[in-house]
């Protein structure tokens, strides 16, 4: 597989990474069996993966004890991202209501994350969400002193605005900000893209996939678990499913064409939008991950390109892409 930097940082990765969210936190409401879930970390660092994406929020903690296993035998040739900054008893996992980046906190999360990933230095560490209670400066500098002692190697932010993003890169400069971006959910291109751009910080798209809807194995009619998180959202209603089933047609008239999944063009989009986008799709089968690695083989071209914009100009996502209380989480 190619290999991408993020931004100016001397932080170069796989083109493509990987999201380890659902293989423990059942956010899908699948069940998952841990032998396996390290038996697919390990495959996929096999096709090609070397960026692997957890947090401490994900079991709570359970997803990066499972990385930590998973990458024992490569350690040294992967880069690990985790983060901090929701309300977790760092000693219980218990987790309470909203976000907490005190400093005091944070240096509790990165020690528990070091120890529960087995490493010494956390490649690349994000603030999960943005806490209004703690200066970004502050938070910046914190993460600052972390990588001064080297038990942080790079800083990141997630689903940070243009404010906060600039503000905390005067401090500690910024290797990477995570937020949702993907052909259905384009809201950063207009401030976010163009200041990653001038300050020369990367861009890892989460939910890459539209947290599947845009591979086309999702309609109308699909039925969620309970505990799929899906079946809270909005966007997952049925008639705005229905509705935004353009997106997936757009992507299959393209595929069609360019003997390709739909998957793989959604992913390829990304990748041409600019040189410095790392996605992150997560999986819990070693097919799709397959299929998603073979992204970096499509090219499309510029007519391409500008026949997916075209029909984008003409779509606007229905639904809200999160419930309420979580989008109010978000600086976006």
């Amino acid at each position: 597989m190619k290999r991408r930097r993020l931004g100016r940082a001397d932080f170069e990765v796989s083109a493509i990474g990987l999201g380890c969210m659902s293989m423990t936190a059942g956010v899908y409401g699948s069940q998952t069996e841990k032998g396996e879930m390290i038996a697919l970390i390990r495959g996929a660092y096999e096709e090609g993966v070397d960026f692997f994406d957890t947090a401490e929020a994900y079991g709570p903690f359970e997803n990066e004890v499972l990385l930590g296993e998973a990458i024992l035998p490569f350690r040294k040739k992967v880069r690990i991202a985790t983060k901090f900054g929701f309300n977790i008893d760092p000693a219980t996992g218990k987790r309470g209501p909203g976000v907490d980046s005190r400093p005091e906190h944070i240096r509790a999360a990165v020690e528990g994350s070091l120890k529960r990933l087995g490493v010494e230095k956390i490649d690349l560490l994000y603030q999960h969400r943005v806490d209004p209670s703690v200066p970004i400066e502050e938070v910046a500098g914190t993460v600052r002193d972390l990588i001064g002692q080297g038990k942080v190697g790079h800083f990141g932010l997630s689903e940070a605005g243009v404010q906060t993003i600039r503000r905390a890169h005067a401090v500690q400069p910024v290797t990477a900000l995570q937020s949702e971006y993907s052909l259905w959910f384009r809201d950063i291109e207009g401030e976010i893209l163009p200041l990653l751009e001038e300050l020369g910080i990367g861009l890892v798209p989460f939910s890459p996939l539209g947290a599947g809807f845009l591979t086309g194995a999702i309609d109308e009619k699909t039925q969620f678990k309970p505990s799929d998180f899906r079946s809270m959202v909005p966007r997952f209603e049925p008639e705005a499913m229905k509705a935004n089933l353009a997106f997936v047609e757009l992507l299959g008239a393209v595929a069609e064409e360019k003997g390709a999944t739909k998957a793989q063009i959604a992913l390829a989009w990304l990748l041409a939008k600019r040189p410095w986008i790392v996605p992150i799709p997560g999986s819990t089968k070693i097919h799709r991950i397959r299929e998603n690695i073979g992204a970096d083989k499509v090219e499309l071209k510029e007519a391409d390109l500008g026949r997916i914009e075209t029909g984008l100009a003409k779509l606007s996502m229905q639904g809200r892409r999160l419930p309420e209380a979580a989008e109010k989480m978000t600086g976006l």
